[in-house]
């Protein structure tokens, strides 16, 4: 027999528009409150039946079932930015693109980009000095960006077009965090100036994207870039190709979630080290060990599980996505409970990994947590910064490819303390992001490497 989730337990409504304003206030401490509630707490947002999941079981469910559950109505605002692209088609487009972009991704592919990953960061380290004031999280989104569109273009990011597309993605992403503020009551369409200035950073943006496209299908050559590969990428069954608009889509949305949330997971990765002094010299105690002052490689990770942990937590306490939004597409089942078709269903990391049910001290900063034999024995749906189920992250290794080696290659050479009396307050829209950036004070603990002369002319800046 299957019971109805709006009869279940849920906290008080306190607004004639539900619990939209406590939502919007402090969305994060109002979702961590409705966890005493139970496996699944239902809410009222406006008009729009919500309920937001607890229980591990239920999530995996949701997450593995594409076709009844596909992506919120505030998620689908994206598509004005990255069109049919992978984080916003559904059914059929989606299955398509997934399948021609999967062989993209193979892990022996993007082991390639490692090199050129940290040459960019060494790159940045040579313009630092012991003793500056930096805003890291704003280092960390300028270097990420910059590796992605060398990693897509085979470009640098100070380059023509490469700017222009640079430019118009941080105007878009300012739009969207101002919109989600509004709850989407402000149309994209109606002529507000803000609105205007989003359509013209699209259209700039298009221009850009369809002109490096362009040029590259002219040349006829093949850069060893993501690029190239999407382009030349062929669906097994039908043997068909993307076309331009296919292109541009997951170009855009390779941009998007390409750095952004590295940068968000390294930055508040300098926070936590900088408020765990115990924590940040075993760390560097495994990189001396390990790289003895040299640059790490792909080879190295392996050597580095220190390193690896302290991302993992990193991770979990603020992990570069907060929260996750689906839709029911039809009537449909959670569990024993019955889901009517439009029901919003909210998933939040930020409350899955903070859960204590499944972390001991979950407010605590402890890499050490991260054995094989606990994340063996930690259920599926609980740690989950990169979604799961068949439209979990396919850039993933990437992503934690990228966080290790800049991790690894910094923290070598500098440690960043927090300014005294700086307040971070983070700010999850899209993704979690750290409101007024991370200002920190650099030190310097060891020098930089000199590089071989040929290796020098590919590091030195442009």
């Amino acid at each position: 027999m299957t019971k109805d989730i709006f009869e279940l337990p849920a906290p008080p409504v306190s607004s004639i528009v539900g619990h939209l304003f406590d939502l919007g206030q402090d969305p994060l401490s109002f979702l961590s409150a409705c966890r005493d509630y139970g496996d699944i707490v239902p809410l009222r947002l406006g008009l729009t039946p919500t309920c937001l999941l607890t229980n591990p079981e239920y999530i995996e469910e949701v997450l593995k079932n594409r076709e009844h559950f596909i992506k919120s109505r505030g998620f689908r605002v994206l598509k004005s930015l990255l069109g049919e692209g992978l984080l916003t088609a559904e059914g059929d487009s989606w299955f398509r693109q997934r399948r021609l972009a999967q062989s993209v991704f193979h892990q022996k592919r993007i082991s390639g980009y490692g090199e050129t990953m940290v040459d960019y960061t060494y790159r940045m380290l040579q313009s630092w000095q012991d003793g500056e004031v930096h805003d890291i999280h704003a280092d960390m989104m300028r270097l990420t960006l910059e590796i992605v569109m060398k990693c897509i273009f085979n470009t640098d990011v100070n380059a023509g077009e490469a700017k222009v597309v640079a430019n118009a993605l941080d105007m878009t992403m300012h739009w969207f965090e101002s919109k989600r503020r509004q709850n989407f009551l402000v149309w994209e369409w109606f002529p507000r100036p803000e609105n205007i200035r989003y359509r013209h950073a699209i259209a700039e943006m298009d221009a850009a994207i369809y002109q490096l496209i362009s040029d590259r299908r002219d040349r006829n050559e093949n850069r060893n870039d993501l690029l190239s590969m999407l382009m030349d990428a062929q669906d097994e069954e039908t043997h068909e190709q993307m076309n331009d608009q296919q292109l541009r889509d997951e170009v855009a949305t390779l941009m998007l979630a390409g750095h952004e949330t590295t940068a968000n997971a390294l930055s508040w990765t300098w926070m936590l080290l900088s408020q765990h002094p115990q924590i940040r010299a075993k760390l560097e105690a495994e990189l001396q060990q390990v790289l003895q002052g040299n640059l790490p490689t792909i080879d190295d990770l392996r050597r580095l599980p220190y390193t690896q942990q302290v991302i993992k937590e990193s991770m979990r306490l603020y992990p570069p996505v907060s929260l996750m939004g689906r839709e029911a597409a039809q009537d449909t089942k959670i569990g024993e409970y019955e889901v009517s078709q439009g029901t919003t269903i909210m998933i939040s990391q930020w409350v899955m990994h903070r859960h204590p049910q499944y972390f001991e001290r979950p407010e605590a900063f402890q890499p050490e947590r991260w054995t094989e034999e606990f994340e063996k024995q930690l259920p599926r749906g609980v740690y989950i910064p990169f979604g799961d189920g068949p439209r979990i992250c396919i850039g993933k290794s990437f992503a934690q490819m990228e966080a290790a080696l800049l991790l690894a290659t910094i923290a070598q050479y500098f440690q960043a303390d927090l300014m005294f009396g700086f307040s971070i307050v983070p700010q999850p829209s899209i993704t979690l992001r750290p409101e007024y950036g991370v200002k920190v004070k650099l030190k310097q603990i060891a020098h930089l490497p000199s590089l071989p002369k040929q290796q020098e002319q590919v590091s030195a800046p442009r």
